[in-house]
């Protein structure tokens, strides 16, 4: 057996060394002390993921997953979910790094909080290996983001300490639920009641698709007061303990936990209320806009985990390729195999790159300071990128599995876990359906299309012109027609093209961001932007040079 290389041993053992990409936009972004802190947490961090947590996933994805216990020995009813000790120390050790708590408190050691790129970046390894226990986080980050932005000082109190939970005190995992059975993305059908009992309100009806079900202490639901309109207008948001202080359930009840196709380490259930004590948050006319607001970070949220996985995938197939002799040399020696593992590279940095450009301005609004125009580039971002990181997930994983050959459906291999939690990426935070829904909404009422273009057109000019600067220009101009076009269209006709236009704006916000990286640090930047620019837009012809074969080692 060949001895590894160092830098081979480096990938299997820890995420985040050899990753350039990601420690160039935490050097960006992050200063002084607080990039020192990050970096050291982040390489300790990127160990854990891809030995201890990993290993844990795969006994909870395998044998271990969540069960629903729902009477004691007694015959009482419990409600309670049972999850492997290995989950319930996952769950420990990575609230523990301020994944959560250190976006909405003071790091201890630097005396300032941290911000949304480390959290973001703190996910991206953990979703390497536990995507599944990524969505729990992304829940818990939600709640927080709810309560610390619209609850009053009371509820504020009573539930974000423990949300924010670093090892200081008992944590509060945190849950969104939503969809009902007769609704699912249609908000504005849920039926789940609020009834004010003296001072207090009590819900009654139940949510049909509640992850983290079991695991969350307080839960964030929508539900309609008395005498409240029809539609998504008369939905409060509600903090729901999942239990009064003297332990007992707060007239919740598990129904049933889903057995899905993936994603195995997030309890996922029905879940009926039957007079929950529940705190208002905010405005009560307000809800579904405040549950809107943290929708857009879980999608976030949703593009992080894609990118882990495409990473994940990546780096299986690179070292499979380099490892797997066939046909007298190895893998990576055939010019099919070097195309497929070089225009992963480049796709997977233009992504990675484009996630975390919008992060910062997604921080700009986080922290109010972003005016109407940045404000609506932000949610169109968003909606972009989700729907093509989560779609790529699914691509990486198949052709991770492909590169693998028949060992790739193996579940000894990592390959089949990766693609069957990809799948869900494209469904949960709204399927590519209610993200064009999205597009045509901010299209209609704010003139995004015209928006983005001018974003992407200055950015453009801001380089020094060349080949792919022109190739992209003139890509941009035909966007913009078909957009006006697009603009005028009556809605059926929207809703029936809106697709398309996503995945071609994505497309050249992507291209937009890898030729600035190109400019800014050359050396490899300059062929992955060269490679990505040529599969994006078909720019290769037949018998021209074969650049992802030519340039192998430098792009790998």
């Amino acid at each position: 057996m060949r001895v590894l290389e160092e830098t081979e041993r480096y990938e299997v053992e820890n995420f985040f060394v050899g990753d350039e990409t990601l420690e160039l936009i935490l050097r960006e972004r992050l200063d002084g002390p607080f990039l020192k802190y990050a970096l050291r947490e982040l390489h300790s961090f990127g160990e854990a993921c891809a030995n201890d947590i990993e290993r844990r996933a795969v006994h909870t994805d395998r044998e271990g997953e969540p069960r629903l216990i729902r009477y004691n020995k007694f015959g009482e009813e419990v409600s309670e979910v049972w999850v492997n000790e290995g989950y319930r120390q996952t769950v420990q050790e990575t609230y523990d790094t301020g994944i959560v708590g250190y976006v909405h408190k003071e790091i201890p050691e630097l005396g300032h909080k941290g911000n949304y790129t480390y959290s973001f970046a703190q996910g991206f390894l953990l979703s390497h290996a536990e995507p599944g226990f990524y969505c729990p986080v992304t829940l818990t980050m939600a709640t927080a983001y709810l309560l610390d932005h619209f609850a009053d000082d009371e509820v504020k109190q009573l539930f974000l300490p423990r949300v924010c939970a670093t090892g200081e005190m008992p944590l509060f995992e945190g849950a969104t639920f939503l969809t009902e059975r007769q609704g699912g993305s249609d908000l504005g059908a849920n039926v789940v009641r609020a009834v004010k009992e003296g001072e207090q309100y009590r819900l009654y009806g139940e949510k049909y698709f509640a992850s983290n079900a079991g695991m969350a202490g307080v839960v964030m639901v929508l539900a309609r007061m008395e005498g409240t309109p029809e539609g998504s207008k008369g939905l409060t948001l509600f903090a729901v303990p999942w239990r009064k202080k003297n332990g007992e359930l707060n007239g919740v009840r598990i129904r049933r936990l889903k057995d899905k196709l993936g994603v195995r380490a997030v309890p996922s259930g029905e879940v009926e209320f039957d007079g929950a004590i529940a705190y208002v948050v905010g405005d009560p006319t307000k809800g579904l806009a405040y549950m809107l607001e943290a929708l857009n970070l879980s999608r976030i949220c949703n593009a992080i985990a894609s990118l882990g996985i495409m990473r994940r995938a990546l780096l299986e197939s690179k070292s499979y390729a380099s490892r797997r002799n066939a046909f007298g040399q190895r893998l990576t020696g055939y010019p099919m195999v070097r195309d497929t593992l070089g225009k992963m590279s480049a796709k997977l940095h233009a992504e990675t790159i484009t996630v975390f450009d919008f992060i910062k301005l997604y921080e700009k609004v986080t922290d109010g300071e972003a005016d109407e125009r940045e404000q609506v580039l932000n949610r169109l971002f968003i909606a972009l990128i989700k729907k093509e990181t989560a779609e790529q997930a699914i691509h990486f994983s198949h052709e991770a599995i492909e590169m693998h050959g028949g060992n790739g459906y193996i579940e000894d291999f990592v390959t089949p876990r990766l693609l069957r939690d990809a799948q869900v990426l494209t469904v949960w935070e709204g399927t590519a359906n209610i993200l064009a829904l999205e597009l045509i909404r901010l299209v209609t009422k704010f003139k995004a299309h015209d928006l983005f273009v001018d974003e992407m057109k200055n950015r453009l000019s801001a380089l020094e012109e060349c080949g792919l600067t022109q190739v992209l220009d003139r890509e941009i101009d035909s966007v913009q027609e078909g957009l006006t076009a697009f603009a005028s269209y009556d809605y059926s006709l929207q809703t029936f093209e809106a697709k398309r236009w996503m995945k071609r704006m994505s497309d050249v916000y992507e291209s937009v961001v890898s030729l600035e990286w190109a400019a800014k640090y050359g050396r490899k930047y300059e062929k992955l932007a060269e490679v990505f620019m040529e599969d994006t837009w078909g720019l290769r012809k037949s018998g021209e040079p074969m650049k992802t074969v030519e340039c192998f080692e430098e792009l790998i």
